[in-house]
């Protein structure tokens, strides 16, 4: 049975009718209608003047009416031109958060492309989400702490980025669209975008798991889709096309533009002289090569364009293969100039008419031509894969979708304007605490993700959904507050076990919050300025286990000796760490093991010997038989203020003055001070003094060993 097929292509120059005949998955084009707008109704794709396009479109469909009957329906598609593009990223904290998983990854994607949307709408005032359809988006990058990955799934860190490409249409494309097939009296049987269209005849559905660029080039835009992974993955369009190379004509060669276009026309043949008519009326016989030098600096900016946003939608990357169609595709030499941009070989590039159509018949009278293609496209997606609206509830909210591709509850969620931060619970609220003048964020703990249900059952974002289908969002819980103690912030290195001469200690910072004193265990509140001094040295630890008399006797032994300091190290007790020999300086690691050893202090005596002072004079003398030890004190020294004995110690750090007492010569009288001799009573008569056998006097100088006597006569 044949079946017939009636589809328009609404362009900015021109709208194309065009009657397709099927039959058992065969295809025959059995008429085609153009014509062009009188007046500029069309603007970017979309219709500004209902009124004309409804005339022509009646105009149309009238002439066809008298060869194939009354028709009633007909497929259309919304230009490739009127699709907004919008490149957006969105990056979350993901510190002390459990892996991510595919829903994670696929929440993450929504938010992405809800933040491109708002972007679009900052372009325009008064605009709502509501107002556009999102029609598909690819992600350009994941990133892992700054670093490009390759995917999310099952990874942790500190931070999570996603950079996508959305594609949005605007609802009004699609409302104008309807108000003008209404006036015309039709009906919409099926509603695409161009690009899907013609993806849809030339670039079969097993052949979309190529990275493959299709683009329509038309007269004043160049519409652009990509496939890859079997699906169209990005749309895009340029404002230039085949307009400008016909401009570049009329400028060069002084030509009104509808001769520019004829012109332009005469060049797609190979060789042969162009005829032109410039504005004063002169006819010109041209070469061939000639026009085309004049406009080539056009062609290799229009193919500049095209391939820098084939690279912008692919990520930087060039396709496997690029497609052209639509009557700009024409324009001489632009495949090889698009290879160059592309760095692709020349047979990478083509442009492909109706001819490439599988299963596909024409009429005699129809050309083939690239421009076609589309508006066949159109025709064939009608009966493939026809494009309804269907009406979905989410959370009790009835909300109408196109449906441009297999359409998703994260589809859904845009439509119904539910915000990606909806898909998760609150995340608690953070702590911010200064330590030691540094900023410190705690943050408070994620939110657990909302559970979507899809007529009941448990789903996730990427679920497909149907007509009629009913989702229900039930909100996650919202995380706990962040809270934190002093040890959390205090690192657990900082406390030390250490023993002191065999005496155990647990040394811990100390820690002063908002000026005061505080403990490990003590609970922060938002904005606290905490403060910590690090006990470090053996210095410190000794100062913190009050062992303070240990710290005086590792200090250098130094007395002060009329005003001059005197260094003995010999007096200076020694530190062991580990029983290696220290300073008290040295930092204390968790462990150590402190031991000193304790030398004894100097005395006055000792002290002396070390200056060569000396402080008492003794001699040995014998009187009368006997021998006897004389002493006197030459010297004292005065410690800390008071007169000390030799025998006693000096303290380290003591202030010592020397005092002369007695430098007087020893005679003969003093021996009388140390002896107990007595004057014997027999004793009658004169004496004589004796001093080593040599008469003598009493005051007569004596030095040690001499043998002083007394005889009476």
């Amino acid at each position: 049975m044949t079946s017939k097929l009636f589809a328009l292509d609404i362009g900015t120059r021109s709208v194309v009718g065009i009657i397709l005949e099927e039959h058992d998955q065969h295809f025959h084009v059995a008429d085609m209608v153009i014509r062009e707008h009188k007046e500029r109704a069309m603007v970017d794709g979309q219709i500004h003047n209902v009124l004309y396009v409804a005339e022509l479109i009646n105009e149309i469909k009238q002439a066809l009416e008298e060869k194939h009957g009354p028709l009633t329906k007909v497929s259309v598609a919304a230009a490739g031109r009127a699709l907004k593009t919008e490149q957006a990223s969105i990056t979350i904290n993901i510190k002390n958060r459990p892996i991510f998983t595919e829903e994670d990854i696929s929440r993450l994607e929504l938010q992405a492309v809800q933040q491109a949307q708002q972007q679009l709408l900052q372009q325009k005032e008064d605009a709502k989400a509501s107002h556009y359809y999102c029609v598909g988006y690819s992600v350009l990058y994941y990133k892992l702490d700054d670093e490009e990955i390759g995917s999310l799934l099952d990874q942790q860190g500190d931070e999570a980025t996603i950079e996508v490409i959305a594609t949005f249409l605007p609802r009004v494309v699609v409302e104008s669209l309807l108000a003008a097939l209404k006036r015309a009296d039709l009906e919409m049987e099926a509603l695409t975008l161009e690009p899907i269209a013609a993806i849809n005849v030339l670039i079969p559905s097993t052949m979309r798991r190529l990275n493959v660029a299709l683009v329509d080039i038309g007269a004043g835009t160049s519409d652009i889709a990509i496939t890859d992974k079997g699906t169209i993955i990005a749309y895009g369009m340029v404002p230039t096309a085949g307009d400008e190379i016909t401009e570049a004509l009329s400028d060069y060669y002084l030509l009104d533009f509808p001769v520019a276009e004829t012109a332009k026309r005469q060049l797609h043949k190979a060789d042969g002289d162009i005829r032109i008519q410039d504005i004063l009326g002169f006819d010109q016989y041209l070469p061939h090569e000639e026009v085309l030098q004049a406009i080539y600096p056009s062609i290799t900016a229009l193919a500049n364009a095209i391939g820098s946003e084939i690279l912008r939608l692919n990520n930087q990357l060039a396709p496997k293969a690029v497609m052209l169609v639509g009557g700009g595709s024409l324009t001489p030499n632009l495949t090889a100039e698009l290879g160059k941009v592309l760095q692709l070989p020349e047979n990478r590039v083509a442009v492909r008419g109706i001819d490439a159509i599988q299963n596909l018949t024409k009429e005699p009278s129809i050309p083939v031509t690239p421009e076609l293609v589309t508006p066949i496209g159109i025709a064939i997606a009608a009966k493939k894969a026809p494009i309804q609206y269907m009406a979905i509830t989410v959370n009790e909210q009835v909300v109408r979708l196109f449906e441009l591709k297999e359409m998703t509850i994260a589809d859904a969620f845009l439509a119904a304007n539910i915000r990606a931060k909806q898909l998760y619970g609150k995340p608690g609220h953070a702590l911010s605490i200064t330590v030691n003048n540094q900023a410190i964020f705690i943050a408070g703990e994620h939110g657990q993700p909302a559970q979507i249900l899809l007529n009941g059952e448990p789903a996730s974002t990427k679920s497909s959904i149907k007509n009629g289908d009913t989702i229900t969002l039930i909100e996650g819980q919202n995380g706990r507050d962040a809270t934190a103690i002093v040890r959390d912030i205090v690192d657990d290195a900082l406390s030390k076990k250490v023993t002191i001469n065999g005496t155990p200690y647990t040394v811990e910072p100390k820690v002063y919050v908002n000026t005061k004193l505080a403990t490990l265990d003590q609970a922060l509140q938002d904005r606290d300025i905490v403060d910590f001094q690090i006990v470090e040295t053996v210095e410190d630890i000794l100062k913190y286990t009050n062992n303070v008399a240990l710290l005086e006797q590792l200090r250098s032994y130094v007395v002060h000796i009329d005003g001059q300091p005197l260094y003995l190290p010999t007096f200076s007790s020694e530190l062991l760490i580990n029983g290696k020999l220290s300073k008290i300086h040295y930092p204390v690691q968790d462990g150590d093991r402190l031991a000193f050893t304790q030398n004894s202090l100097p005395t006055v005596q000792t002290l002396a010997n070390h200056l060569d002072l000396l402080l008492e004079d003794r001699i040995l003398v014998t009187f009368q038989g006997e021998r006897i030890e004389l002493v006197k004190v030459v010297r004292e020294m005065v410690i800390n203020g008071a007169t000390l004995s030799p025998q006693a110690t000096v303290p380290n750090g003591a202030t010592i003055k020397v005092n002369a007492v007695d430098h007087s010569p020893w005679i003969f009288q003093d021996v009388f001070r140390f002896s107990s001799w007595q004057l014997p009573a027999e004793a009658k008569g004169g004496f004589t003094i004796l001093r080593n056998g040599v008469p003598s006097s009493f005051d007569a100088e004596i030095f040690g060993g001499d043998m002083l006597e007394i005889k009476f006569t």
